[in-house]
């Protein structure tokens, strides 16, 4: 659900432009690669929990030992890495969103925070799942 939300922030308000112009440009000081890099873990995120969900459903008809060992290392080993993913997500829109002008940004503030914020509950919510914890 987090990834989501960070996914639907930035896509919704996190590109504007000015007055002037009808060009768009991503509201984290004016660079493109926050946006992206935000969207591409959200969504990355939402289809990695939706393939691992799809998993758990059908991990009681698994009588492959192997196979469930597999699929149990690859979900500790995915949630390790994403856990990471979001930390530099964190740290990279917190930074760009610190210096941005508040001249720039008239529309989208809050979506840029929700973002931020949302991508440091996301960083514990990956926790949990490479914890083993629900």
């Amino acid at each position: 659900i987090f990834a989501l939300i960070v996914f639907a922030c930035l896509v919704g308000e996190g590109y504007t432009n000015l007055p002037s112009s009808p060009r768009l440009f991503c509201i984290f000081n004016h660079n493109e690669d926050a946006c992206r890099y935000g969207i591409g873990i959200g969504v990355l995120a939402f289809l990695a929990c939706i393939f691992f969900f799809m998993v758990d459903v059908y991990f009681p008809q698994i009588s492959n030992a192997t196979d469930r060992k597999y699929l149990v290392l690859a979900d500790l080993g995915f949630s390790g890495l994403w856990t990471f993913l979001w930390f530099v997500g964190f740290c990279f829109l917190t930074n760009q969103w610190a210096w941005t002008r508040a001249e720039d940004v008239r529309v989208g503030a809050d979506s840029a925070r929700a973002a931020i914020t949302f991508s440091f509950f996301s960083i514990f919510s990956w926790v949990s799942g490479a914890t083993g914890e629900p």
